[in-house]
């Protein structure tokens, strides 16, 4: 289905066809995520629907996992509470989650210091041992060393005079020790329009649809992606359990998305396909961050 056809009215149909008791609440678009268009759903509930083909398999990790660790986490987060099977009317599962207050961190960074304590207290509480079953990703929490050493992005930098900095630290970063741990339950994807801000700090976090098991330095990377200056530290010393080889990883990490970041945004000053606004000054944020932490 063409994602122009996707609307209200399907929204609505969609409710009344699988899940008619919540189907008189109010409806209204809302900027959605990267795979996902978003309704809010009364007050308290919000509608996703899958636009990308990847979407359909982050909306069933989700609605398998979420539930599971989201009684332990200490921010809200969007728990899928009713499940929308493929049918005639749309051909991919679809799903009802939590709606989770707040403004995404593309739009009003975080601008208080004592996020890096919640961030920390977040991060801690999601980082425990993963089951055998959980899911992998072969983009998130596995070894740097096993992702493009001349990874996509980094054309976006490589006529700046950030360059050298951003090849320095990615290489320090795979040349750090591995992993030795379990691997642990990752959020995997979090970056500014992956987590949403109330009064300058952290007040929620969103789009689990990466989760998996792996190496918690993916995550530890929002230590410069989401917090003002000079508050990494700050995290680290609250998380409290990250070496110095896990730090150097997370700055590689972290590397790796804020050009991801900038790219995007530049796909959005060239009129690309899939280009954000917003994302190219968060992009550039975070790496000047990157390479002022030591």
């Amino acid at each position: 289905m063409d994602a122009a056809a996707i609307d209200e009215a399907l929204v609505r149909a969609l409710l009344h066809e699988q899940h008619p008791d919540l189907a008189g609440l109010a409806l209204r678009e809302v900027a959605g995520g990267w795979d996902n268009r978003m309704w809010r759903l009364g007050e308290e509930l919000a509608v996703r629907l899958p636009r990308t083909p990847r979407a359909p398999s982050l909306l069933r990790t989700e609605q398998r996992w979420l539930p599971c660790l989201a009684p332990g986490l200490p921010l809200p987060v969007p728990v899928p509470v009713r499940a929308g099977e493929p049918s005639a009317r749309f051909p991919k599962p679809w799903t009802v989650a939590r709606w989770v207050d707040g403004e995404p961190a593309d739009h009003t960074p975080i601008s208080s210091p004592k996020a890096a304590g919640t961030l920390a207290g977040f991060l801690r509480a999601l980082h425990r041992a993963a089951p055998g079953e959980a899911p992998a990703n072969p983009d998130r929490g596995v070894p740097l060393a096993t992702l493009r050493p001349d990874f996509e992005w980094f054309p976006v930098v490589a006529s700046t005079d950030v360059a050298a900095g951003v090849r320095r630290t990615w290489e320090q970063a795979v040349a750090a020790d591995a992993w030795q741990g379990a691997p642990v339950w990752i959020h995997g994807d979090l970056h500014p329009a992956n987590v949403v801000v109330t009064g300058g700090t952290l007040s929620g976090v969103i789009d689990f649809g990466e989760m998996c098991a792996g190496d918690p330095a993916t995550d530890l990377a929002a230590a410069w992606l989401l917090l003002p200056a000079g508050t990494a530290a700050r995290f680290f010393d609250a998380y409290a359990s990250a070496d110095d080889a896990t730090i150097q990883r997370a700055r590689g990490w972290a590397v790796l998305r804020a050009l991801g970041l900038i790219g995007i945004g530049q796909n959005w000053e060239q009129g690309l396909p899939g280009g954000k606004q917003t994302w190219g000054p968060a992009g550039w944020a975070a790496l000047e961050r990157i390479l002022a932490f030591s």
